[in-house]
């Protein structure tokens, strides 16, 4: 059955991930170390790294694990952010610069590392990613790209159009980087088996229980959802772009890009072999980009900005078939067997933030579309320093208070409309 009956809220995510761990809704009252809202890519980091560092945990999730971005996106685990490598130490200053460059530089192989430790069934692909270049701007960009992670020490590799014609299986590229830190999963199933192995730590872990009110009583804090109560002396704040409710300020800092992924059905073998042979996952460098990769059973997932509701439905899907028939011409007349979307949290500088929304209250949000690998780390940061392992100065983001984004709700329906207009007339062949 689709979340919320819903089949354009996880698609084919839903239907192909093993099933979520047994939770129920918080009733009653409890006592805990933390507090965790929101079950997540980064909450449920957050809880598994807190639990096996013998804290007493509890998740608070208003719909269901998994039900935000963590199980909805196209299943990227890329390293870095969308911004260049020298723009985060330009932005952050040299020292939480280059550190957030280390962090998620390696956060590829953390993802991998716990998806092994843990057994998480998750269609783990380790091919790496192919940044694919639209013409020579796009090439240049690339070429700046790859220079700058190079001097990092990072494993990428700039493609020609040659090579990356026979990675990719078009030659609709000027090039390609290839990034082999990186990869794919499936990320529903990815988040669940996060879940588990913190259930299995000793996390407890609540869903259908909004944190719908806080108060502040000086030595804990007194969370409170529509059937129960949680005490807690500290609290992670998880929620990054479907925050609401409680601590509405993460929400306001953040634009909604929606974006949409639409999947084929099972492709034969020849197909299959003509397309990412080698399964990396796949964006482009447009600035309505397009992503695409493979799930493990041949279906053709393949992504771009908009929303599948109202007439953007149609418009999108049928852009979606025309623009896979001019990258992959063999495809022409192959429908889609699942739609989905949700919605990316873009923050002003297109950068993460750390904040501290209230005593012994702590948050990162605003992946900006790159939630899986930061998301992932991240939980485990939050997790070490209310564990005391670490102090503020160590992580790789500065404190910085939020503040709402300038005509945000004008923005959004920028987006949305400015897709729909794009994708309307876009990709004719």
């Amino acid at each position: 059955m689709a979340v919320k009956d819903d089949p354009r809220s996880h698609g084919l995510w839903e239907a192909s991930a093993p099933p979520p761990p047994h939770t129920s809704a918080l009733r009653g009252e409890l006592s805990v170390d933390v507090a965790v809202i929101g079950a997540g890519f980064t909450g449920c980091s957050a809880a598994l790294h807190l639990a096996e560092g013998g804290a007493d945990i509890a998740v608070l999730e208003a719909e269901e694990i998994g039900f935000g971005g963590s199980g909805r996106n196209v299943g990227l685990v890329n390293a870095g952010m969308w911004v260049m490598p020298d723009d985060l130490p330009a932005a952050l200053g040299e020292t939480h610069g280059e550190r957030l460059l280390r962090l998620l530089g390696d956060a590829p192989r953390t993802v991998f590392e716990l998806v092994e430790r843990h057994g998480i069934a998750c269609e783990v692909e380790r091919q790496g990613t192919l940044h694919c270049a639209v013409g020579t701007k796009g090439l240049a960009e690339l070429r700046e790209r790859e220079r700058q992670w190079r001097a990092r020490g990072a494993p990428v590799r700039l493609l020609d159009a040659r090579e990356t014609a026979a990675k990719v299986g078009t030659s609709a590229y000027a090039g390609a980087l290839w990034d082999e830190r990186a990869g794919t999963i499936q990320p529903l199933a990815y988040v669940r088996g996060l879940a588990q192995a913190a259930i299995t730590a000793g996390a407890r872990m609540f869903t259908s229980s909004p944190a719908v009110s806080a108060a502040d009583e000086g030595r804990e804090w007194r969370l409170h959802t529509p059937n129960g109560v949680v005490r807690a002396r500290r609290v992670v704040v998880a929620t990054d772009a479907y925050a609401r409710g409680i601590w509405p300020e993460v929400r306001r800092e953040q634009v909604h890009l929606p974006y949409f992924n639409m999947a084929t059905p099972p492709l034969d073998e020849a197909l299959r072999r003509s397309i990412l042979p080698e399964r990396q996952g796949a964006w482009d460098t447009r600035e309505i980009l397009s992503s695409f990769r493979f799930d493990r059973q041949g279906r053709l997932v393949f992504g771009s900005v908009g929303a599948l509701r109202g007439p953007g439905h149609a418009i999108h899907r049928d852009w979606g078939q025309r623009a896979l028939a001019k990258l992959f011409p063999q495809l022409r007349g192959i429908g889609f067997e699942y739609l989905w979307y949700g919605q990316i949290g873009m923050t002003e500088n297109s950068l993460p933030r750390f904040h501290k929304l209230g005593r012994d209250v702590i948050s990162f949000s605003g992946y900006n579309g790159r939630g899986i690998a930061p998301g992932t780390v991240f939980g485990r940061c939050l997790a070490d320093l209310m564990l005391g392992r670490i102090g503020e100065a160590d992580l790789p983001l500065p404190v910085t208070p939020a503040e709402d984004v300038r005509h945000r709700a004008l923005r959004e329906a920028y987006y949305d409309v400015g897709a729909q207009v794009a994708h309307f007339a876009g990709a004719r062949v």
